[in-house]
């Protein structure tokens, strides 16, 4: 690895570009405007564009007709490093260990995107310029939602017109293997709040006269599975597309024991979820419902004899093809108030919600994206889906009308929003080389 590169690679993680926290907007600008200044360098016309929130990097080589038009997506802003005192080394101070980078946002997504900055530097250092008309952008907004970027895409949709996105901001099946995801899983969220009594009351006094709303909430949860771990909410399924008979068997022989590596990473005792399918069927082709949080009643030391006036439930639903989040919000308000225990009443409130994607990993420019991801890594190409959410990528259909390419350059170990983010030094180096081969390969 080039000292220069890893000197980039270390002065990126050093800025704390935390998107969720304000108290950070300032760091965010810095890390924009460093980007600007390492992209000129390497001799693309780069603007900061403001928006509502954190600035968008955009940069380009001049455009010439006849070429293609590639489009690489990437993020500078990262996840809070908390909690601090699990991280080995600090968050914001980069360590080379064992051949690994440690800090937040080693992985997601600055390594990543970093390695396609330095592929398109080492290109124009070679060739003096790109194979393609290139468009590249960099928010400051991921980790958030991306907010602001589809009103980015909106006001500058004809100047970003282009044939195809390319993301890194995925994972890959197993070290050192190529890995292409063709499909995401989309999400859904509510809040809901049952309320008994209108405030705290004395267990001793009241205990058996009025409904107790954790009981009641507890209760409510309980009816959302069946014992095979099957969502019970009238009509969750009906839309759901089947799984291919070509992608069962794929992800049958992938090089990877799905089960046991699930049971590793995760420390958990035994693997549960939806009869009838294997753990990496559930994880990439079917959908959730999730209780994320749950709370009610008192919460500190020792005994206080209370029935809670309240309780509260935050839950998401991992969406599939062909799924919809609105319609499966409204059946989930059907269930929760068709099981609402008596004596209780209940608040539901909508959250965020993002689209599941799918492409066909055998179009043209899937396989353009296989040929160059099989050529930097020298081994043949995982074609997957993931269990998580890239809302964005969604929006580059419906905006931009192109579809997006998700090159993974993430370990399933790289411990991303969690304390001891790291990416490895061969991943930044394979990644440098998989962006001149993909760059060459969708520009034939």
């Amino acid at each position: 690895m080039r000292q220069d590169y890893l000197d980039d690679y270390f002065t990126f993680l050093r800025f704390p570009s935390i998107s969720t926290d304000d108290a950070y907007t300032e760091k965010l600008a810095e890390c924009a405007h460093w980007l600007v200044k390492k992209l000129k360098g390497i001799g693309l016309t780069t603007e900061l564009v403001s928006t509502p929130g954190h600035p968008v990097v955009w940069a380009r080589n001049k455009h010439q007709p006849g070429r293609k038009t590639v489009m690489i997506y990437g993020h500078y802003d990262v996840q809070p490093p908390d909690p601090l005192e699990l991280w080995e080394s600090p968050p914001f101070d980069p360590v080379l260990k064992n051949g690994y980078v440690f800090a937040r946002g080693a992985t997601d997504n600055k390594g990543q995107i970093l390695a396609h900055i330095l592929g398109l530097q080492e290109t124009i250092a070679e060739q003096g310029d790109l194979p393609v008309n290139l468009h590249l952008v960099i928010e400051g907004e991921e980790e958030i939602g991306s907010g602001n970027l589809p009103g980015f895409l909106e006001k500058h949709r004809d100047s970003l017109g282009c044939d195809v996105v390319v993301v890194s901001d995925t994972g890959m099946i197993a070290r050192g293997v190529p890995t292409l995801s063709y499909g995401l899983r989309g999400v859904t969220a509510l809040e809901l709040k049952v309320t008994g009594a209108k405030m705290d009351l004395h267990s001793g006094v009241f205990g058996g006269a009025v409904a107790n709303s954790v009981t009641a909430l507890a209760r409510l949860l309980a009816t959302l599975h069946d014992a095979n771990g099957r969502v019970a909410i009238e009509g969750f399924y009906d839309d759901v597309k089947p799984l291919e008979d070509w992608e069962r068997e794929a992800w049958r022989k992938l090089p990877i024991d799905g089960d046991k590596e699930i049971l590793t990473e995760t420390g958990s005792p035994a693997l549960f979820g939806e009869e009838g399918y294997s753990t990496l069927e559930r994880l990439w082709a079917r959908p959730t419902a999730e209780i994320n949080g749950i709370g009610g009643g008192y919460q500190g030391k020792g005994t206080k004899t209370v029935i809670a006036s309240h309780a509260m439930a935050k839950l998401t639903f991992r969406l599939v093809p062909n799924q919809d989040g609105d319609k499966i919000l409204q059946l989930a308000h059907k269930h929760l108030e068709k099981n609402l225990p008596p004596g209780v009443t209940m608040e539901i409130t909508d959250g965020h919600s993002g689209p599941w994607y799918l492409t066909d990993p055998h179009s043209a420019f899937g396989e353009a994206a296989q040929s160059a991801l099989k050529g930097a890594f020298k081994k043949d190409v995982a074609l997957i889906r993931e269990g998580g959410s890239i809302p964005i990528v969604s929006q580059f259909r419906d905006i931009l009308g192109v579809e997006t390419l998700l090159l993974g350059l993430a370990q399933a170990d790289c411990r991303a929003h969690s304390p001891n983010e790291n990416f490895p030094l061969e991943n930044l180096e394979v990644g440098i080389k998989m962006n001149k081969a993909i760059l060459a390969e969708l520009a034939r």
